[in-house]
């Protein structure tokens, strides 16, 4: 693949950082139009900063996962929702072998198993609150899809404080639209709290998974190749 110049580099994340913005104005002020115009170029646009960077493959498979999520979601209706649900559970596979990867599951044993153990407790927890509000039908595939999610926040946490934070951020953000699905009583600007929470999420997360990889502080091209090899990077 050829990498684009390093300068392009700051321009893609300008760009993503912009659409940002113009998305969270969108939903704080109940824009639809901009938003549904604005809301599949957001991990497009991440995905390339990574790309400019000769970042991990999986790492651009994520994040393009997501924006299938986020096009899918906005189509309304049961079955849209389950698949958008499928492809940010792809998102989070793509993680969870990236993380591996890079030795997110590496060192001491037992301090991973009570990270794993922690992390279990907290999908556990949040299933068994929002399992009487489910639907029957929507019950199976939240409890599975939280439990990769939650497999994946947990291996963001072995990468360093980025990543940690934005596998937190992704977490807290799903776990705010879960709470819809069960009709829980919502939050103030509810709307604008998922979408703040699950952007920042999937940019730390990006800025986490290169940093580790070795790939960012460098020129593209003069990263570690041992990280850059091990991450699936071209």
């Amino acid at each position: 693949m050829t990498t684009v110049a390093p300068r392009w580099a700051g321009a893609a994340i300008a760009v993503f950082c912009a659409l940002m913005s113009l998305q969270l104005v969108a939903v704080g002020s109940d824009f639809a139009v901009l938003r549904d115009i604005v809301k599949p170029l957001l991990m497009p646009s991440l995905a390339f900063w990574v790309w400019t960077w000769r970042g991990p493959r999986l790492l651009v498979a994520a994040l393009l996962c997501g924006c299938g999520g986020d096009v899918l979601l906005e189509v309304g209706g049961t079955v849209p929702f389950l698949l958008g649900m499928g492809c940010f559970a792809a998102g989070h596979v793509c993680y969870l072998r990236l993380f591996a990867r890079l030795g997110a599951f590496a060192g001491p044993r037992a301090a991973v198993r009570v990270r794993c153990a922690a992390y279990a407790l907290v999908c556990a927890v949040l299933v068994v609150l929002l399992w009487p509000g489910l639907d029957a039908g929507m019950r199976a595939p939240v409890a599975l899809y939280s439990l990769l999610l939650t497999a994946m926040a947990a291996g963001a946490y072995g990468l360093g404080v980025p990543a940690l934070a934005g596998g937190a951020l992704f977490l807290l953000s799903d776990s705010l639209i879960a709470t819809g699905l069960a009709d829980w009583p919502q939050p103030p600007a509810h709307d604008l709290w998922v979408m703040a929470t699950y952007l920042t999420g999937q940019a730390l997360l990006a800025m986490g998974v290169l940093r580790a990889a070795g790939v960012t502080g460098t020129a593209p091209g003069a990263a570690e190749p041992s990280a850059v090899a091990a991450a699936g990077c071209p």
